[in-house]
């Protein structure tokens, strides 16, 4: 379908148009003078897009009668009114996955971005490092990050994207330069287990000219042969990757390194985002660049440059003194990363406020969700953001709850002003989650001003 995918519709609706995804895939489309449309139950983030031209409503309409091509997200269900109208009326239709992949191939160059988590962060960063480099690029980001939001574009000669590994999505995606950050299970529901997971990201890496790959992650050690050939395969993180940090040193929560590519110490870095992980988020990109020839000079001018990006670590406000951040994490090992760096960066007492995001994923990672939490001492456990899914026990909020020794449960705002009443200055209520959690957050802030 890519040749000439953009010449031959001139206009697309999107089933579920508001998500960070989404969003930034009708952006490219409007950018390309193409009538744009679609519909969403949660019309929150309409604003940006319909300020370009596009017409949203909240579903239930036969709007896309209209619309030459239907794009749909995966948390659309198979009998969706609207889905299930576009067959009746044979419209062209994709899901998103393949609609990225059509993007991609409006540009000279694709360097994605994969991986359990960091994908974001690290996908900003390259957006840093290209515009720093004064490259023409778009960006396709799943957040919004300062200075990109979740979508940029100056010109058609690079792409820079997240590759979702969500029921396989990544794979639509051929790049040039293929960044896999992490091999953690995750999205298991959609996988013959995690060898099958492993297998993929094999794939996902083996298509690319450069594979930018951990150091020592037995996924790609133990098969060799994973790349079309050995020497594609680029190392980042430990002591012995390519592309290294040494000197690493904390200053209240952010990082600073010496940047070591093959041995070579080509300067520090001082990264202005906090967290311990950002260092490997970094050597990531770094490596990313270099394999796209981005000279070394830019890519650290790039990573200084970067400020973060929306629900990472991200200062709220204040309420009662206490600092209120709110952070993304929404698996076992974000959760850690997230803890650590909150724990770095209070001074007094460490308030955690989770939701798990899916009953799938709490159920397949239920033993890891336990141990990560059973270590924190005030922790309120809030009800489940369910997003694409059906109630499930096994994986509720309220179960790991009950398995996480000493947590209380909540399921209502009022339940987290209560956890948190005693908070004051010098202490931390850290929000985690990628669901709801980070508005429910915001309003508590917003309506202790406003009282």
């Amino acid at each position: 379908m890519s040749a000439n995918f953009f010449t031959r519709f001139k206009s697309f609706y999107f089933i579920g148009i508001c998500g960070v995804s989404m969003s930034a895939l009708a952006e490219y489309a409007l950018s390309l003078k193409k009538k744009v449309g679609g519909s969403d139950r949660d019309l929150s983030g309409a604003g940006k897009l319909r300020s370009l031209g596009a017409e949203i409503n909240s579903g239930g309409t036969r709007a896309l009668e209209n619309y030459d091509v239907v794009v749909y997200t995966d948390a659309v269900k198979r009998d969706d009114a609207e889905l299930k109208l576009a067959c009746r009326l044979n419209k062209q239709i994709i899901p998103r996955g393949r609609f990225l992949k059509e993007v991609s191939s409006d540009f000279g160059r694709v360097i994605a971005v994969c991986g359990c988590h960091g994908k974001t962060t690290c996908t900003s960063m390259l957006a840093s490092i290209f515009r720093a480099a004064g490259k023409r690029f778009g960006a396709h980001i799943g957040g919004n990050a300062a200075g990109f939001g979740n979508f940029y574009c100056c010109g058609n000669d690079y792409f820079i994207t997240e590759a979702c590994e969500y029921k396989k999505n990544f794979l639509y995606l051929s790049p040039d330069t293929a960044v896999v950050l992490n091999t953690d299970p995750d999205h298991l529901e959609c996988y013959d287990g995690e060898e099958d997971l492993k297998n993929c990201y094999r794939k996902f890496a083996a298509r690319a000219d450069a594979a930018v790959v951990p150091y020592g992650d037995p996924t790609f050690y133990k098969h060799p042969k994973v790349a079309k050939s050995q020497n594609n395969m680029i190392t980042f993180g430990g002591r012995g990757g390519d592309f290294c940090a040494s000197d690493i040193k904390n200053a209240e929560g952010c990082y600073s390194f010496d940047l070591m590519a093959y041995e070579k110490n080509y300067g520090n870095v001082l990264l202005r985002v906090p967290g311990a992980h950002n260092v490997n988020n970094a050597l990531a990109a770094a490596a990313a660049a270099r394999a796209e020839g981005i000279a070394f000079e830019d890519i650290k001018r790039g990573l200084e440059d970067f400020e973060g990006v929306e629900r990472r670590m991200q200062l709220l406000g204040r309420l009662n003194g206490a600092r209120l951040v709110a952070d993304y994490a929404h698996h076992p090992q974000e959760i850690a990363a997230a803890l650590k760096t909150a724990d770095a960066i209070t001074r007094g007492k460490l308030y955690v406020v989770f939701q798990p995001h899916t009953y799938s994923r709490t159920k397949n990672l239920f033993r890891q969700f336990v141990s990560v939490l059973s270590g924190v001492r005030r922790l309120l456990v809030y009800r489940t953001y369910a997003a694409r899914e059906y109630f499930d026990d096994s994986g509720s909020a309220l179960t790991l709850c009950r398995a996480v020794g000493g947590s209380r449960y909540g399921d209502r705002p009022e339940d987290i002003l209560k956890f948190i009443s005693s908070a004051k200055e010098g202490d931390t209520v850290l929000f985690l989650g990628a669901g709801d959690i980070y508005f429910i957050a915001s309003s508590l802030i917003s309506d202790s001003v406003k009282n």
